[in-house]
């Protein structure tokens, strides 16, 4: 990885000086950069953190406002942070246990070592145990060590202080909603919004317990008891990971992609969140900063076609599950983004005196792009019910009636534009990639009438309107002297989504159209070695520069897999998997010059992709070593 830009040890201000916001001075924060955090989470809500800081924490899920907000809200929106008093702010080692969402940071110096354990309890569900649990250790070897405590809670927009209550040995933070009881071992008198210390000796850890509860009894949990609770998790995720069917070229980067996956699916709806955490800037100090904790259908789809090609199952039954029976109210509309409840997302707004992550402002909440019109989301949801289909899974007369509903839907506005996969913020077009998931959506459908009652009617129009939108596409779509489909019908421009084309089978994978689409947008939107623009940069109408895209990568390896050069896909896959995080996560874009990753973090497309990527190059491997080598 490269170092963060401007920076030696990965820190930089939010500010270059204090900010004045709304008529109020905001004391500028050091926050690391974004490729640093990780997250760790209970599958309702999750907790960012880097350092040893825990800068974000919406309670009591993913999408609720933060307790812990500092990530892009400045000091004063809260943070619970564990330090050594006498190294530096840059940890020796920051690792996930393997095969596990519970987090280790060291920090060693000539005094001894600080090891700080971190992690969410899963499965409270049916227990007496508090909505989350929170749990902190902190052990020292060599030596006593002095660590640094501050624990500073603030809720939402108004960065509100809880009312504070001592109640025997435990802290207790009160808003009108939700309440934290803070409890440790051994017991210390932790003051709230003030830096204290505390010291730690060699077999005498410290432990801390955050129990959050929303409209419910408040649960105090001991923390030697909390203790035992996140490592009967950590082996929870250990005994999940173990089933996961992973390439042995790429199983570490996989099992941690899948582990981070189910992480970000909320248990109590089966919805995956896009990502935890909202307005990480996809470039520095810029405004291109979104809220991404709701649920795509796009993303539910991915993870479908994901969790099965993994073996994962059970997984992919709840993905298909929440994504047939969210929005029914719109039916057969489809939203591209929604609720984890499955209801439209609030209105998109910014929070006017939040100074954003290093100063990238507007900080918004809620996303509008649940109001637009997107074909696309067609496609990928009938293709992974299809996928659903041919791996064992029964879809039942309500849910291939909903289904049919959606096909009907593109048989009646495949004419139409649309906002396009990346949510463009003008005036519709007709987006090519949109359109061939419209041709999917219908070709899918007729593959699936086969297999359930369907009128005769209904499959001759789906076939009609299927034959006359892939003659739509290849007399409008392509461009005969690129050899190469195009980003819109009135342009010349490319767009790294038709990288799925090979994957569709809209036409034979090694076909020249294909090949020739493929090469040109590895060509042409390319941003330095594996990396990609989703479209050529400065024609999305929004102002200021983005990263390259990590998904629009891991669609070039899978691509390059489906049209015979493996060798070329493992290659490119390695190079990107080398882009990780420390921790072995990715964002949603990196700077093609820095590595530094930018937009939120984790990212569920991000990772799903890269799940695909490697499973497709496995398979094409697989084909070539038994000789079923696809020939042109």
């Amino acid at each position: 990885m490269v170092a963060a830009e401007g920076s030696q040890d990965g820190i930089l201000d939010d500010l270059s000086s204090a900010a004045r916001v709304g008529g109020a001075v905001l004391e500028p924060a050091k926050l690391p950069a974004i490729g640093e955090y990780g997250a760790i989470g209970d599958t309702r809500t999750a907790a960012i953190a880097a350092h040893g800081s825990i800068d974000w924490l919406c309670l009591p899920r993913f999408d609720s406002p933060p307790v812990f907000g500092r990530l892009v809200g400045g000091r004063q929106a809260g943070s619970f942070s564990i330090r050594p008093a006498r190294s530096g702010p840059r940890p020796s080692v920051c690792q996930y246990r393997a095969d596990s969402a519970v987090i280790e940071t060291v920090w060693r110096s000539d005094e001894g070592e600080v090891t700080l354990t971190d992690g969410l309890v899963v499965e409270v569900t049916g227990s007496l145990l508090p909505q989350t649990l929170l749990v902190r250790r902190v052990q020292a070897r060599g030596g006593p060590q002095d660590v640094l405590v501050r624990f500073d809670p603030c809720r939402g927009e108004g960065r509100r202080p809880p009312r504070i209550e001592r109640r025997g040995e435990a802290l207790v933070c009160l808003w009108q909603r939700v309440a934290l009881a803070v409890t440790t071992a051994p017991p210390l008198r932790l003051p709230v919004g003030a830096e204290t210390a505390v010291t730690v000796r060699p077999g005498a850890p410290v432990t801390f317990a955050v129990a959050a509860v929303d409209r419910e009894p408040l649960v105090y949990v001991d923390p030697g008891h909390a203790w035992r609770l996140l490592e009967r998790s950590d082996r929870w995720w250990r005994g999940w990971a173990r089933d996961i069917d992973a390439p042995a070229f790429a199983r570490d980067a996989v099992v941690r992609s899948m582990i981070t996956l189910r992480l970000l699916t909320y248990a109590p709806s089966g919805a995956p969140v896009a990502s935890p955490t909202t307005s990480l800037p996809e470039w520095p100090g810029a405004s291109r900063n979104w809220d991404y904790r709701y649920a795509w259908t796009r993303d539910a789809s991915i993870g479908i076609s994901a969790s099965l090609a993994a073996g994962k199952s059970d997984e992919a039954t709840a993905f298909l599950y929440w994504l047939l029976h969210a929005g029914r109210v719109n039916r057969p509309h489809l939203p591209p983004a929604l609720t984890l409840d499955g209801r439209p997302t609030p209105p998109e707004r910014a929070m006017a005196d939040w100074i954003g992550y290093r100063g990238s402002r507007p900080v918004r909440v809620g996303n509008a792009a649940g109001l637009q019109h997107q074909l696309d989301g067609y496609g990928w949801v009938v293709d992974a019910a299809w996928a659903y289909h041919r791996a064992g899974g029964r879809l039942y007369g309500e849910t291939w009636r909903m289904l049919y509903q959606l096909i009907d839907f593109v048989a009646r506005h495949w004419h139409e534009p649309d906002a396009g996969i990346w949510e463009v913020r003008g005036e519709p077009r007709h987006y090519v990639h949109s359109k061939l998931m419209g041709w999917l959506a219908l070709d899918r459908g007729l593959r699936m009438a086969h297999h359930h009652r369907t009128g005769r009617r209904r499959v001759g129009r789906w076939r009609r309107e299927r034959d006359a939108l892939a003659a739509d596409i290849r007399e409008r779509g392509f461009d005969h002297r690129r050899g190469s489909y195009l980003r819109t019908y009135d342009t010349d421009e490319l767009d790294a989504a038709l990288l799925l084309l090979p994957i569709i089978e809209f036409e034979p994978a090694r076909s020249l159209r294909v090949i020739g689409t493929v090469d040109a947008v590895h060509r042409e939107l390319s941003a330095g070695g594996p990396l990609l623009y989703r479209y050529p940069p400065g024609t999305d109408g929004l102002e200021g520069p983005e990263g390259a895209f990590l998904p629009a990568s891991f669609w070039l390896a899978q691509g390059l897999a489906a049209t015979g050069r493996i060798d070329d896909a493992g290659r490119l896959f390695e190079d990107l998997v080398e882009r990780a995080s420390p921790l072995g996560l990715f964002a949603e874009e990196i700077h093609p010059e820095t590595g530094e990753h930018l937009g939120n973090m984790p990212m569920a497309f991000s990772h799903g992709a890269l799940v695909q990527a490697a499973l497709a190059i496995e398979h094409a491997e697989a084909n070539r070593s038994s000789g079923r080598e696809e020939t042109s």
